[in-house]
């Protein structure tokens, strides 16, 4: 379920409890750059040309998807991570295709970082898109997270996010400029469990975009979230073969999705056509805030039938 562009997952071998983790898959899964560049789309041809856009996990897979699509349409694409070298070769890959990105290498925790960023691209001519596609989280039960762990997901997925949307409405007010923003979050409502403390930061962010899409209002400031469901995404390999059977099953779709949906979702929540639109959670889930299940660990015996 995880989709977001940073992973805690991937440097974990052993359970808070010290009890082995879950077996990764050896399997590759998501979109590549090959087919990033080519898929169709609903969008017209220039459609974002002359805006710039700051994608947070701009190397990930929701991320890099945005990052494709909002540069096929005419964006400028800043990309901004915690690898530098994964930013380097996402920012590249772009460029091949004449697609104008750049990228800045920082952690969203730390808010004098975040600030810096944003003084150097005002001075660059600014942003008028922020997609925050930054996060990270593993799948455990909750009554097994260490206070470590919880922090590390909550200051990602709510701090980090919140950094970056109060940095971006202060630019905007500073200069005179409208903005809007983007949050990628999950699906909070209905059915995602082993992943509790993802929930409640982003729950949090959800909160927080509510409330602040009315407060900046006034400055033409749009704060919309994207609740994506069980999307696949390179993230997907710290998960077993069966956790991840039941992800098709999740929704009433029965399928699951791709990151060039979400991105897709992206390009209308955080661009013109959904100009009227503030303070919305936008389910991209095949309809799993309504019904289905999510697990990201082992379902318990108790709840098979």
């Amino acid at each position: 379920m995880p989709q977001s562009g940073d992973n805690f997952a991937s440097d974990r071998k052993m359970s808070e409890t010290g009890r082995p983790a879950e077996t990764p898959s050896s399997e590759t899964f998501g979109l590549d750059d090959e087919a990033l560049a080519a898929l169709p789309t609903v969008y017209a041809e220039g459609s974002l040309a002359g805006k710039t856009v700051l994608i947070s996990g701009g190397a990930g897979g929701l991320g890099r998807a945005t990052a494709w699509l909002m540069g096929r349409l005419g964006a400028r694409v800043v990309l901004a991570g915690r690898d530098e070298a994964k930013l380097a070769e996402a920012a590249q890959a772009l460029r091949v295709k004449e697609i104008d990105a750049s990228f800045h290498a920082f952690d969203i925790r730390e808010p004098e970082a975040v600030h810096a960023l944003f003084d150097t691209l005002g001075a660059d001519g600014g942003i008028d898109m922020l997609v925050n596609s930054a996060g990270g989280q593993y799948p455990q039960a909750a009554i097994d997270f260490s206070v470590k762990g919880w922090n590390a997901v909550v200051n990602t997925n709510l701090n980090g996010t919140w950094y970056m949307m109060q940095a971006a409405a202060r630019h905007w007010r500073d200069t005179g400029r409208r903005g809007s923003i983007v949050n990628i979050v999950v699906v909070v409502s209905h059915g995602l469990y082993g992943l509790a403390h993802t929930v409640a930061a982003r729950s949090g962010v959800i909160g927080l975009a509510r409330a602040v899409a009315v407060e900046w209002a006034p400055l033409g400031i749009r704060v919309n979230c994207i609740a994506p469901g069980a999307i696949e995404t390179p993230g997907w390999k710290v998960y077993t073969a069966e956790t991840l059977a039941g992800y098709p099953h999740s929704n009433p779709m029965k399928r699951i999705g791709t990151a060039w949906e979400i991105a897709e979702a992206c390009v209308y929540l955080a661009g013109p056509a959904s100009s009227y639109v503030t303070g919305e959670v936008l389910n991209v889930s095949g309809g799993s805030q309504l019904w289905g299940e999510t697990w990201a660990i082992p379902k318990p015996d108790y709840f098979k039938v």
